[in-house]
């Protein structure tokens, strides 16, 4: 008998200790389901009752049911408490607070510019065309008139993807190679821009990167010339960062442009001129494309450019660090 006794004590000492070290809704609810739930240590006190035989029996109710009653008040009491507690440990939320504003998703700044500027050329008669960041040796090297002895096909100028030896196959130096896609396909007239990614094994500083993005154009008809060139560049530069824009145009050399030249925008917060890219009338042998067309290639002539779009972001935002367009950096990008 006593030891039934001491048994219903112990329930009763570790369902109060364990109810006192509560904290929240959850654990009052684990505790809940443990000794006061359908078959809870505090229900199962009356298997006590009905094990117990003749007067025992009643000695042993007289214990059960004033610990029940103890330990339901307690809970009863703990449940209150915890409601009431404005310092405890809540699961649940309280729809007084205010909200918590949403983050509102955004282009990176890089797509954003490469968006205003072939709206822009839009405007100007342009279409967008598009073509392979893995490129063959044709398209990238041969048919842009670079011979096999330049030293632009230096391995180590370039990222060649392993094993494909006999294919040649690379990640484009520029987006050039489309030029030659879209004159495979296309007859002139052709006037058409052309966004996107390019790989360089250059060394990372504040103006380079070995992945980064140009905006090529590609102008072929009958009668284009190097004026034609020099005032679409003019009106881009003009229309894009402001009529007040420094520019320059040097003489340059390209395997694929004849006559060349490099574009210079003037960059006030670094206060010198940083290079926006090439530019040159297409050379006579990238023309020869177009005979696959019937078409007489010195009838036509045209002219291209690319332009790298990172530093074009660089100079409308000035923009310090060209590596800061790649780190993922939120208190950078929100800025845009």
């Amino acid at each position: 008998m006593q030891d039934i006794l001491n048994q219903i004590d112990q329930v009763r000492q570790r369902a109060l200790a364990e109810l006192a070290a509560v904290a929240a809704a959850a654990e009052l609810e684990t505790w809940r389901i443990k000794y006061l739930g359908t078959k809870g240590e505090v229900k199962n006190l009356n298997d006590f009752i009905s094990h117990a035989q003749g007067p025992d029996k009643k000695t042993v109710g007289q214990r059960v049911n004033p610990v029940k009653k103890e330990i339901e008040a307690a809970f009863e009491e703990k449940k209150g408490s915890l409601s009431s507690d404005v310092t405890a440990v809540k699961d649940y939320i309280d729809v007084t607070e205010p909200g918590l504003r949403p983050e509102i998703g955004r282009t990176h700044v890089i797509t954003q510019v490469t968006n205003e500027l072939t709206e822009l050329f839009g405007r100007m008669g342009f279409t967008v065309a598009a073509g392979p960041e893995v490129e063959d040796d044709f398209h990238n090297f041969v048919a842009l008139n670079i011979p096999s002895s330049h030293p632009a096909r230096d391995p180590n100028d370039n990222f060649y993807i392993a094993g494909s030896e006999n294919a040649g196959l690379l990640l484009r130096t520029q987006t050039s190679t489309v030029q030659i896609r879209v004159m495979e396909t296309q007859p002139p007239p052709i006037r058409v821009v052309i966004p996107g990614k390019v790989y360089r094994p250059d060394t990372m500083d504040a103006t380079h990167l070995p992945m980064f993005h140009q905006l090529e154009a590609l102008v072929i008809d009958k009668n284009v010339n190097m004026v034609d060139l020099k005032s679409t560049i003019l009106q881009f530069v003009h229309a894009y960062f402001g009529p007040d824009t420094q520019i320059r145009f040097r003489p340059s050399f390209f395997p694929f442009t004849e006559p060349s030249a490099e574009v210079d925008v003037w960059f006030p917060d670094k206060n010198k001129w940083i290079e926006l890219g090439g530019c040159g009338m297409v050379h006579p042998n990238v023309l020869k494309v177009l005979e696959k067309h019937g078409l007489n290639s010195e009838e036509y002539s045209g002219w291209a450019f690319g332009f790298g779009i990172d530093r074009i972001a660089m100079r409308k935002y000035a923009i310090p660090d060209i590596r800061m367009l790649i780190e993922n950096d939120l208190r950078f990008l929100r800025q845009f």
